[in-house]
């Protein structure tokens, strides 16, 4: 299973200190020593050099590797003692103070947390003064990541409240969480028992979550790769037909897709698969006059539906019923 969110933090800053007592040391013996692919090494090395005692160049970790050996060519530049300037500390204690407060934080990180405020506390002073005076409350997104965490590390199921906007509606599941990650939104990979396959679930669309005394065992699964990102459409998917206009031409920017041609008013035909047709009438919806689904018709003619039935309803007007005659406007 791979490593959540907090612990690539435990591995990275463990990585600092072993790379600073092995200068050329080669990425097999390293990934091996950690327990991880060399990919996922590799990963935590893109990283590290956006890391530093301040985003100055001199300050930030020179890390590189040639795909053999890792080198570090200024341990000595950034292991100076680290000064604080009064709004520095102030910060680091207000948002060390509010993580202790989150929920499904693990009592062993949650001491050490309490422990190191308290010598940050120490150190600073007046600015320590000055921070008891601020707080900060996390939405809710903050608590389910918690709680995700949580169940990754002890292993112990999921049950949740989540809204799917495809469906507008909400549905309750027990899930077998494998992943946390990040793809612009927080998500949460999973093995869903109510549809028995492997699921994404975003964490702002989590409207509730409760960690259950079940043991998790989700099925050996291989990883998807999102490098590419998170919406990788399969060759076997539904194709989809949109036709935009001039202001809707940034639909070929965000949407991966198949080709698109251009149109003679400035406009696209876009042509693009989805494992879910039905999701894309959220886009119709949003292009308004810029845009419309051409192919397959029955979506054309549902997303239409629905754009009648959002303006009927702004207007106070009766929504048509399925079957009634729409046309564009």
């Amino acid at each position: 299973m791979a490593a959540n969110a907090i612990d690539q933090t435990r591995r990275m800053l463990s990585l600092v200190t072993y790379l600073r007592e092995r200068p050329g040391a080669h990425v097999a013996d390293v990934a091996r020593a950690f327990g991880i692919t060399e990919d996922e090494l590799i990963s935590d090395l893109d990283v590290l050099p956006m890391c530093g005692t301040s985003f100055r160049g001199g300050d930030l970790l020179d890390i590189d590797t040639d795909g053999d050996r890792i080198w570090w060519h200024n341990p000595d530049d950034v292991a100076a003692p680290l000064r604080l300037a009064a709004d520095e500390a102030t910060a680091l204690l207000v948002a060390a103070r509010a993580v202790a407060t989150l929920p499904g934080l693990r009592e062993s990180d949650r001491e050490a947390l309490l422990r190191a405020t308290a010598k940050l506390e120490a150190a600073a002073g007046e600015a320590a003064g000055a921070s008891s005076r601020l707080s900060v409350t996390f939405e809710s997104e903050g608590g389910v990541f918690a709680e995700v965490d949580r169940a990754i590390s002890e292993r112990r199921r999921l049950w949740v409240r989540y809204y799917s906007p495809a469906r507008d509606e909400l549905t309750e599941r027990e899930v077998d969480p494998i992943r946390l990650f990040a793809v612009g939104h927080t998500y949460m990979e999973a093995w869903c028992r109510l549809s028995e396959a492997r699921r994404t679930f975003r964490l702002d669309r989590v409207a509730e979550i409760r960690i259950l005394d079940e043991h998790a065992a989700p099925p050996e699964l291989e990883l998807r790769d999102l490098s590419a990102g998170l919406v990788q459409p399969s060759a076997d998917d539904p194709e989809v037909v949109v036709e935009v206009g001039p202001g809707g031409r940034w639909v070929a920017e965000y949407y991966p897709h198949d080709r698109a041609e251009e149109l003679p008013d400035g406009g696209l035909r876009i042509t693009l698969r989805t494992p879910d047709p039905a999701s894309l009438r959220r886009l119709a919806l949003r292009l308004g006059s810029d845009g419309r689904i051409a192919e397959p018709r029955e979506l054309a003619d549902n997303a239409r539906a629905a754009a009648a039935a959002a303006l009927a309803a702004y207007e106070g007007r009766d929504a048509p019923r399925p079957g009634d005659a729409v046309t564009d406007r």
